[in-house]
């Protein structure tokens, strides 16, 4: 298949990538105070910026040939570069994968979302009553696209109920994605972003952040985000006589349009299912108490729930779900970031900012704007986690902020990519409906944004601020 022609612009970029990586690269042209290594390192890290930015090739295939080429000319080891597919973090998304998709084939998605709106008796009420469901979700289903594609039959069914209301219709298309965008920093696993972050803190500073911490810090930011967002959608699509009207959503007119049982009792896998899911949540939250790692954990749900006695997924069709090619990706970004810290690239390349003369609150704002607006060049969320943690952890760590603080304040400001279709996988989805049902156009994206950018902005910078210290994260490192 032929690619399509590149654009002016991204022939530029591309061009302006190149000259640049070979000043870098060559020894008489690279500035004098860049070790051997941090030269390479930067030629590549520059060149996999502008092809992930301005070609069409696939961000997987660019990643692995950024590593490869890491590995090639000995920046960093086969054994790093391998040895990142071996980290706990990609092992606990793969075992997510597998107990996401026996959660799908029993169908307790749709149970739960039917009993949580069916409570629902004006608009305002079914918009978060919507939200709340689709922020637990975070805590069942890995990984963005993976909760879009879950929460689209349920969409569908509540969009036929409202078929009537076109309105409040596409008031739901945008909210699906929008909150399972802002509610996926709730957890260590709702994003492959994260495990990039944590993995990047690992290397660089030595601090590994758990299941159990992150959980802390991400679910208050992740509820308050999403249901201001939730007030941000439901205000910019809809007018006052659409929420003045009331509602009565009942689970047996969601069962019509259900593919899937959404009343009636629990069935015996159903039952299973729910309960393993259940215990694996409650362990991970627990594991200061009982020392046993995340990954383990969710490899002994994996294990369960496609076990033949009392799985509800075989293993072979629950490890079709899982996204291979995410992996790979988080694992060749994973070592880039091993080479940029490792390397001195990272301090070098920011050591030209004026970051210690900043104040804390100052740094943390520009580390969060740059962040919610790099999904207007990096479309993909992994791909700006690999590209701005590496160079924020050793900005912070240069101004005296916690380096984990900021590393957590750009991955959450990340979160935001609603400004075009194309901005994240889970947007395009809902933009683009079967026939008959109503969606939201590039002009709704746009309104939105325009005030969902700086009002998310603005809670990353309050949480970075005044709550996660609560949390043992302070702004400043010690002796700061």
């Amino acid at each position: 298949m032929t690619p399509p022609p590149l654009k002016p612009w991204q022939y530029a970029t591309l061009c302006t990538a190149l000259a640049t990586s070979a000043l870098l690269a060559l020894p008489r042209t690279a500035p004098a105070a860049l070790p051997g290594d941090a030269r390479l390192t930067l030629a590549v890290f520059v060149l996999a910026t502008a092809a992930w930015i301005a070609t069409p090739v696939d961000d997987t295939y660019i990643a692995l040939g950024a590593g490869l080429a890491l590995t090639a000319t000995g920046v960093i080891s086969s054994e790093t570069l391998f040895g990142t597919l071996g980290d706990e973090t990609v092992w606990l998304l793969i075992c997510a994968f597998v107990l996401a998709a026996a959660v799908a084939r029993t169908g307790l998605a749709g149970r739960a979302a039917a009993f949580l709106v069916s409570g629902a008796r004006t608009v305002r009420q079914l918009t978060h009553l919507t939200t709340a469901a689709l922020v637990v979700t975070a805590f069942a289903v890995p990984a963005t696209s993976g909760r879009a594609a879950l929460a689209l039959p349920v969409f569908l069914a509540l969009a036929k109920v409202l078929a009537d209301r076109r309105r409040l219709v596409v008031m739901l298309a945008l909210l699906f994605p929008t909150v399972i965008l802002l509610s996926a920093v709730a957890t260590l696993i709702g994003a492959g972003a994260h495990l990039i972050t944590v993995s990047v803190l690992w290397e660089a500073t030595g601090e590994r952040i758990g299941f159990t911490q992150w959980l802390l810090l991400g679910l208050p930011l992740a509820a308050v985000s999403s249901h201001l967002a939730a007030e941000a959608v439901l205000l910019t699509t809809t007018r006052r006589e659409d929420r003045s009207g009331p509602v009565r959503i009942t689970a047996e007119q969601i069962q019509e349009h259900s593919g899937q049982p959404v009343t009636g009792p629990l069935g015996p896998a159903e039952t299973r299912c729910a309960a393993l899911l259940a215990t694996v949540v409650v362990l991970w939250c627990s594991e200061p108490l009982h020392q046993v790692p995340p990954a383990v954990v969710a490899l002994i749900g994996a294990v369960v729930a496609s076990s033949p006695a009392l799985g509800t997924v075989r293993l072979k069709e629950a490890l079709r779900t899982v996204p291979w090619s995410l992996l790979l990706f988080m694992a060749a970004t994973m070592a880039m970031g091993v080479a940029l810290a490792d390397s001195g690239a990272a301090r070098w390349l920011v050591s030209g900012l004026p970051v210690g003369r900043v104040p804390p609150w100052l740094f943390l704002a520009a580390v969060i704007a740059v962040s919610t607006a790099a999904h207007l060049v990096l479309q993909s969320r992994s791909a700006r986690s690999s590209v701005l943690v590496p160079l924020v952890v050793a900005a912070a760590v240069g101004s005296g902020v916690n380096p984990v603080a900021a590393a957590l304040a750009s991955t959450a400001a990340a979160g935001f990519c609603h400004t075009l279709p194309a901005s994240a996988k889970p947007v395009t989805l809902f933009s683009d409906l079967p026939a008959g049902i109503p969606t939201y156009t590039s002009r709704d994206l746009l309104r939105l944004s325009a005030v969902l950018a700086p009002l998310t902005a603005a809670v990353v910078l309050l949480f970075a601020l005044l709550v996660w210290p609560l949390f043992g994260v302070p702004v400043l490192t010690e002796g700061s």
